[in-house]
């Protein structure tokens, strides 16, 4: 979330909407954004729900794999990294900026 946050004036440069989703309770949620001082909200998905519709909940622990998707203007995936280069906000941001290039749907 920090790398996301030191490059959050990329995304909003581009007209992007960052969104944070753990399967964390939302009181976590709000001290964790705090002390990280995030600008784009986290959601929670505390049942695992959405993580489960993204086949990304590991079973058994009821939690995510650390992901990155990238949803199109069309609500289409457009990008998924998975593991440690999620945590890189470069993937997403590229794959950003192929969707705002001319004729990118």
């Amino acid at each position: 979330m920090e790398g996301y946050q030191a490059g959050i004036r990329k995304f909003e440069k581009a007209g992007d909407q960052v969104l944070g989703i753990s399967t964390d309770n939302l009181t976590t949620l709000r001290r964790w954004a705090a002390g990280l001082k995030l600008s784009f909200p986290l959601l929670s998905d505390a049942d695992g729900a959405v993580s489960e519709a993204y086949g990304i909940l590991i079973p058994g622990l009821k939690v995510a794999s650390r992901t990155t998707v990238v949803v199109d203007r069309d609500g289409r995936i457009a990008h998924i990294e998975q593991g440690g280069s999620a945590i890189d906000p470069s993937g997403a941001m590229t794959a950003c900026s192929r969707l705002a290039a001319p004729g990118a749907k």
